[in-house]
């Protein structure tokens, strides 16, 4: 193994020409559809990192955009770029080619660009669905990358095969069996999500230091999320960048679909949220609704007011306004991308907005605090009868779920929940946490689960 990845899980590239099938194999083998896949070649466009596990080895597949020099664009150049990063950080590399449309001149010259890398090369046939296909392979060889295994992608053929050899191929590196890391101990994921075109993928650069995504004028650049670690104030983070969100209603039935709803999953899977606006423009309701989505999926929500070096927008403004529009009061921060002024200290507020998300609130302390708060401002009462709160305590973290006993819960108040809510808010500094809140009859049971039904007074306005 290299050295640089001692500590790492080992990195295997998958690259190829445009249209190969990379993620399909990609979503093949790590068993699920997370890589978007269309019929119209460079879908792909960014490297994407996805964990797989095999006979015990934990390894991840890095999915990287199609690679032809004949193309001349600087968006196919950038895609080009990328995929020689990953081949470059790579362990193992597995070059894929269509089978069926065999080695052409792109393929050939790809070949010859791998022989001169410093890792090792597993040459893969896709595309041979079936056994009386496997001659197709003949042609493979004159690449001079090794003996072709022969998968599809499509239909699962040989991809248990190809994984025995990828593990084989890393132990021979020096990888060795990994336990999975435990939630206590995985890093905080922040999700960069936004309008297209707003300036995500330029944080993440600036975050990074590096070209690590994709950047272009031309909306849209970014499909899949992309996953990148980094190391900051001494703590493993990971950034989630993401395709631009727009409404339902204005998604074409293609791939731009599909990149929405990865997005979606980014942000549900997320601790936090940088919710990336464009300062020149204020925050707009495109903007909110994209800031209610990720509250809506339990993640801490952060909202950064970008391009902050060609604006004179009032933060204050913004923030009332933010207040105002959302119940779970999310703090704003403004950066520019461009100049790299604030892109820290926002990173560090969203790293914090995840910390607390995970945090428990002392039983104890938390009924002291019901107590407390209803002493200043006791519950209406209503048909003569006033709600009283028996017992309080945190039932879930990430988000917070508080679960209150009640003596009838047809007594609350949705104004007087309100201000429980924002009490607690204020008295725990959980502004921007999605905050649940389950009033429970004496005699009733808890029904529920982070994604399942919110209570009365929770963040998302229920």
């Amino acid at each position: 193994m290299r050295e640089e990845s001692a500590n790492r899980n080992p990195k295997v590239a998958v690259v190829g020409f445009p249209n190969a099938g990379k993620s399909t194999l990609v979503n093949r083998l790590v068993g699920g559809g997370l890589a978007v896949t269309d019929s119209q070649p460079g879908v792909t466009r960014d490297r994407r990192s996805l964990p797989c596990v095999w006979n015990g080895l934990e390894f991840d597949l890095i999915d990287t955009g199609g690679m032809d020099s004949s193309d001349t664009h600087e968006l196919s150049a950038q895609v080009r770029r990328q995929a020689q990063q990953a081949i470059a950080e790579a362990d193992l590399v597995l070059a894929v080619v269509d089978a069926r449309a065999g080695a052409g001149p792109g393929e050939v010259e790809l070949a010859g660009m791998l022989r001169g890398s410093d890792a090792p090369i597993l040459l893969v046939g896709n595309k041979v669905d079936k056994p009386a296909d496997e001659h197709l392979l003949g042609e493979l060889h004159g690449l001079g990358l090794g003996e072709p295994m022969a998968v599809s992608a499509a239909h699962g053929m040989g991809t248990g095969d190809l994984l025995d050899q990828v593990v084989e191929r890393l132990k021979e590196e020096g990888a060795t069996l990994q336990s999975p890391q435990a939630d206590e101990e995985r890093p905080p994921r922040i999700a960069v999500i936004g309008r297209p075109n707003v300036g995500k993928s330029s944080l993440v650069n600036a975050l990074l230091g590096a070209d690590r995504v994709i950047v272009s004028e031309q909306a849209g650049t970014t499909r899949d999320p992309i996953d990148t670690e980094l190391d900051f104030a001494n703590e493993r983070v990971v950034l989630v960048d993401t395709a631009g969100l727009r409404r339902k209603g204005k998604i074409p039935e293609n791939v731009g679909y599909y990149s929405q709803v990865r997005s979606e999953q980014a942000a549900e899977e997320s601790d936090a949220a940088i919710v990336v606006c464009d300062a020149s423009e204020g925050i707009t309701s495109e903007d909110l609704k994209v800031a209610e989505l990720a509250m809506k999926t339990g993640c801490a929500t952060l909202l950064l007011m970008n391009k902050w070096d060609i604006t004179r927008t009032d933060i204050k403004d913004a923030t009332v306004k933010a207040e105002r529009k959302l119940k779970m009061r999310p703090p704003v921060r403004a950066c520019s991308a461009l100049t790299g002024r604030g892109i820290e200290k926002a990173l560090a507020a969203a790293i914090e907005l995840a910390h607390r998300s995970g945090e428990r609130i002392a039983t104890s302390d938390l009924n002291r605090f019901v107590a407390d708060a209803v002493a200043a401002h006791p519950p209406p009462e209503r048909r003569g009868r006033r709600l009283k709160l028996l017992y309080a305590a945190q039932v879930e973290r990430r988000p917070p779920r508080i679960a209150i006993q009640v003596n009838d819960r047809s007594l609350i108040n949705r104004d007087w929940a309100f201000y429980l809510e924002n009490q607690m808010r204020e008295a725990y500094d959980l502004q921007g946490v999605p905050l649940v809140i389950d009033y429970v009859p004496r005699s009733g049971t808890r029904k529920g689960s982070k994604r399942g039904r919110r209570g009365v007074g929770n963040g998302a306005g229920a």
